[in-house]
């Protein structure tokens, strides 16, 4: 990880006119592309993921993750190592400590925290019916208001089962789960497993902006929110690779493991 000198970049603002996905064809949303690079995880390092920025989260759906997900996470290079340039983050179909599947999930908690800027991934997925991996936000403040009231935004989440489509989501009091706000953003040519696409989102006192490559797809601002607006403080990051749970559901035969998510960089702009 690179954390810039601020002092040494000067700030440079791209503001371009866009046509955003999802409103009426006359409606044009103003962004602004703020482009001051201020942390760099190029995982260029092999090994553990640097202990400087992630921890690792141990266990299973019993630790209070929810979604009755089947897989454990574990610390184990099989599971989680920098090789390469990449993090590769990989699910296995093995049994270990009571379950059927292993993988991992590291977090930026309590080491790297970021209220508003442009935050980025490029990333490639994996394939098959019951994998979920996801890059995510939660709110620093968790431990004492616990979720959902610390707000999470979803940069990518995506389903394995179709791989020319993802979405991009946001959690709040009041809609969460099944009640959140999300949109998906649908390839027309490619796939996301078999190609690296960049996932980002610019994000602002009064907005979230989701990217997909260069493409603007999903816009959030305080009056789409059916409840309080909880993103106006600093979040940590998340990368991880669940198998099964509530939403993709179980892998089946087809399902080949083991499957990998590649993570190429992060990079977070003010």
């Amino acid at each position: 990880m690179k954390i810039i000198n601020k002092s040494l970049f000067k700030s440079v603002f791209i503001l371009s006119t866009v046509l955003f996905l999802g409103c009426s064809e006359d409606e044009k949303q103003t962004v602004i592309t703020k482009t001051r690079l201020v942390m760099q995880e190029e995982f260029d390092v092999n090994g553990a993921p640097n202990p400087e920025l992630w921890n690792f989260d141990i266990g299973t759906g019993n630790n209070g993750w929810g979604n009755n997900e089947q897989q454990f996470y574990t610390d184990r290079p099989e599971n989680i190592i920098v090789e390469g340039g990449m993090l590769k983050i990989t699910a296995r179909r093995e049994l270990y400590l009571g379950s059927s599947f292993t993988s991992a999930r590291i977090t930026s908690k309590g080491k790297y925290e970021k209220k508003y800027g442009r935050i980025e991934a490029r990333i490639k997925m994996p394939l098959g019916r019951g994998l979920w991996p996801a890059f995510w936000m939660l709110g620093a403040n968790i431990d004492e208001v616990s979720w959902p009231q610390c707000g999470e935004i979803d940069i990518v989440e995506y389903l394995g089962s179709n791989p020319i489509s993802m979405f991009g989501t946001v959690h709040g009091p009041g809609y969460f789960g099944g009640e959140s706000i999300s949109k998906n953003y649908t390839l027309k040519t490619g796939r996301f497993d078999n190609e690296f696409h960049v996932y980002g989102i610019e994000w602002g006192e009064n907005y979230i902006n989701f990217y997909v490559d260069d493409a603007l797809y999903h816009r959030v601002t305080p009056s789409d929110v059916p409840g309080e607006w909880v993103f106006n403080q600093p979040y940590f990051m998340i990368l991880n690779m669940a198998v099964g749970g509530n939403l993709p559901g179980s892998p089946n035969d087809q399902t080949a493991f083991p499957q990998t998510m590649w993570v190429d960089y992060i990079r977070v702009y003010e």
